[in-house]
C-alpha cells in the first residue's frame, strides 16, 4: 500500500505541481498563520499550545486547559476543526510533491529514497492524532481523560520528529540534486 502510495505521488508530482505547492504553502504561511496565531493568542493569552511544543506533560496540557478558561477551550478546539484541518494539508502537498520531484532528479529510479516522500503523510497524521487528542482533553475538561492524555503528548513528539523530518530530507534531496548537476558539469 505504502509503495503504491510513493509510486503515485511520483508520477504526479511534476515540476509546476511541486512549484504550486510551493506557492500555496508560502502564501498559507504568510497570510494564514500570522491570522491564526493573532486569533490564538487573543482567545488563549500566553498560556501556550501543544501544537507549538515538542513535548508537553500530561499534567501541562491540563494546565494549559485550565489556562485557557472555558472560552479559551472552545476557541481551540474550533481551531483544531477549521484552520487545523487545512494546515496539515497544505505542508503535506509541498512537502511530499517536493521531496517527490527533487528526489526523482537527485536519485537513481528504484532508491529507497524515492520512498521517503510518504514521511510528510506521517507527519499530517500524527497531527491530526494530536488535533483530535488535545481536543478531546479540551472538551473534557475538567474531567479527566487519561489514555488521550497520554497519548497526546506522544503524537505531538511524533508529528515534530516527522514534519521536521520532512524538511531536513528535502534539504537532502536538493543538496544531493546539486551534487548531480555539479558533476554533471564537471564532465
Amino acid at each position: 500500500m505504502g509503495k503504491r502510495i510513493s509510486e503515485w505521488l511520483s508520477k504526479i508530482s511534476k515540476g509546476w505541481v511541486a512549484l504550486s505547492a510551493l506557492v500555496l504553502f508560502l502564501l498559507f504561511s504568510a497570510l494564514a498563520l500570522p491570522k491564526q496565531a493573532a486569533e490564538s493568542e487573543l482567545e488563549i493569552g500566553d498560556a501556550g499550545s501543544p501544537d507549538m511544543s515538542f513535548f508537553y506533560s500530561p499534567s501541562e496540557l491540563y494546565e494549559m486547559a485550565e489556562a485557557y478558561g472555558e472560552e479559551g477551550r472552545a476557541a481551540y478546539i474550533k481551531a483544531r476543526f477549521t484552520f487545523d484541518l487545512v494546515w496539515p494539508l497544505v505542508y503535506l502537498l509541498f512537502l511530499s510533491t517536493a521531496i517527490s520531484w527533487i528526489n526523482k532528479k537527485s536519485f537513481r529510479e528504484g532508491s529507497w529514497w524515492q520512498g521517503v516522500n510518504l514521511v510528510p503523510l506521517l507527519g499530517a497524521t500524527f497531527d491530526y492524532l494530536e488535533n483530535v487528542a488535545t481536543s478531546v482533553v479540551m472538551w473534557r475538561y475538567p474531567g479527566q481523560t487519561a489514555v488521550v492524555v497520554l497519548l497526546a503528548p506522544v503524537f505531538t513528539m511524533v508529528k515534530w520528529v516527522f514534519v521536521g523530518g520532512s524538511f531536513s530530507l528535502l534539504g537532502i534531496g536538493i543538496a544531493a540534486g546539486v551534487w548531480q548537476w555539479a558533476k554533471g558539469r564537471r564532465r
